[in-house]
């Protein structure tokens, strides 16, 4: 019993130190090193239904992410705590015994998994290089299918990408207006732009005795509302500020902050006032995107030797 003890401790200290390893290298190539959290995909993708599959043997590999403990485990599914040592070495003893344990608990999420219940099961098999291993599945549907592998920010673009695509075939707004001047990188957006037009067509139709149809409603914001706030947006190489970022994103930050500007000083604070403001307060200087430029090179320089 003691020689199982002894190698169960090996093992965990092992696993440890390899996800200390891989936080380390994640930092310095400034990558993701934790597991996916179900609450945030769930958030993003909003499975509509949810299929019972019984017990089957699943692809280790494809078990990205955790119900509760994706916090415990980096994205190889090494321990990060010591606080786990214990009921990962009782795992690591029964694997060694041969002792057979229950079937992990996941859900499924096109090809891949999350663990409801089991996650130093997973540890353990991941440490040991097995390839499957027993669950009781609960599958997730959705109209997006993410990939194992994928970071939070694929996840993100695939999710953009989809809320795009619905826009389109459901609205046809792109052949109302100029949508190639109107990207995001943020799920949820697309929405948000819809809403932003209806309450535009709400308040044109206030003055008016027949309805304005969405597609008329939808040109005059286009050209009277986010024209304007585009146009200050190239103008002033605002991009620049905010590395990664659409047109559509800043033009999201900007009319709020000018409404907020407007509300606490005055009325009559212009949209070229409001963006130089907003990109003063929030984007990030020429020089500073340089100094983080050679302070990733100088990383990245430094964990290749």
């Amino acid at each position: 019993m003691e020689k199982f003890d002894l190698q169960a401790q090996e093992d965990f200290n092992k696993a440890h130190k390899r996800a200390r390893l891989q936080i380390m290298l994640s930092k310095l190539q400034m990558e993701r090193s934790d597991l996916l959290s179900l609450y945030d995909i769930k958030k993003l993708l909003k499975p509509k239904q949810r299929t019972y599959l019984g017990i089957k043997a699943i692809p280790v590999n494809k078990i990205v992410g955790s119900e509760g403990r994706y916090l415990d485990f980096n994205k190889a599914f090494l321990p990060k705590r010591w606080v786990l040592k214990e009921r990962w070495k009782n795992i690591d003893k029964a694997h060694m015994q041969m002792i057979s344990l229950p079937s992990i608990n996941v859900y499924k999420v096109g090809d891949s998994y999350f663990v409801r219940d089991g996650n130093h099961r997973v540890s353990v098999a991941r440490m040991h290089g097995i390839a499957y291993i027993d669950a009781e599945v609960i599958e997730l549907s959705s109209e997006i299918t993410p990939e194992p592998g994928m970071t939070d920010k694929q996840l993100r673009a695939l999710v953009v990408d989809y809320e795009r695509q619905r826009c389109l075939e459901e609205k046809l707004i792109d052949q109302i207006i100029d949508m190639e001047k109107i990207e995001f990188t943020e799920p949820g957006r697309y929405t948000e732009m819809l809403h932003h037009i209806n309450v535009h067509k709400y308040y044109i139709n206030m003055d008016k005795e027949k309805e304005l149809p969405f597609s008329e409603a939808a040109r005059s914001w286009f050209n009277t509302v986010y024209l304007p706030i585009y146009d200050e947006i190239i103008r002033q190489n605002l991009l620049n500020r905010f590395p990664g970022r659409k047109p559509g994103d800043l033009y999201m930050w900007i009319v709020k902050h000018w409404d907020n500007l407007k509300e606490k000083q005055n009325d009559h604070i212009s949209i070229e006032e409001a963006s130089i403001d907003y990109a003063n307060r929030f984007g990030t200087s020429v020089l500073r995107q340089w100094k983080n430029r050679l302070k990733k090179a100088f990383n990245m320089k430094k964990a290749k030797r």
